[in-house]
């Protein structure tokens, strides 16, 4: 299933994510709740990064269509469901509460790991224990 060129390819877009969550600073909780108070000191910063993101995800979904496969694998993996039901808003709604709560989403949370502060690895084990306990009840049978 996998090879050594969809390791490496995982491992180089896993860096430059990383990278470029520390050059903007988005490892720092302190960013997101400062841009999710506008009514405090509120932060901007967010907003830059999110459009930068945007603008990358315009061009990526503008050329994917136009590829045959994918460069480092067979097929492209899409979402085969694209309903919009109960589930996926509550998990929406979940994410975005435990988001603007600490201010750490997966990606940063994982990188954050590199700090070794006792708060980040509470905040991964909770993370990995909503996992388990996913795919233990509603997960079974969603691919």
């Amino acid at each position: 299933m996998f090879n050594i060129s969809s390791i490496l390819a995982a491992f180089v877009s896993g860096s430059v994510f990383g990278v470029g969550l520390a050059v903007s600073g988005m490892f720092d909780p302190l960013k997101v709740l400062g841009f999710l108070d506008p009514f405090g000191i509120w932060d901007p910063t967010l907003a830059f990064v999110m459009a930068g993101a945007l603008v990358i995800t315009v061009f990526a979904f503008l050329r994917v269509p136009k590829m045959s496969s994918p460069i480092w694998n067979d097929t492209f993996h899409m979402p085969s469901s694209k309903k919009i039901d109960a589930r996926l808003i509550f998990g929406a709604i979940t994410f975005g509460i435990g988001w603007g709560l600490v201010g750490l989403c997966p990606g940063p949370a994982l990188a954050n790991l590199l700090l070794g502060t006792w708060e980040i690895f509470v905040f991964v084990s909770s993370m990995l224990v909503g996992t388990i306990i996913y795919h233990l009840t509603l997960g079974k049978g969603v691919s």
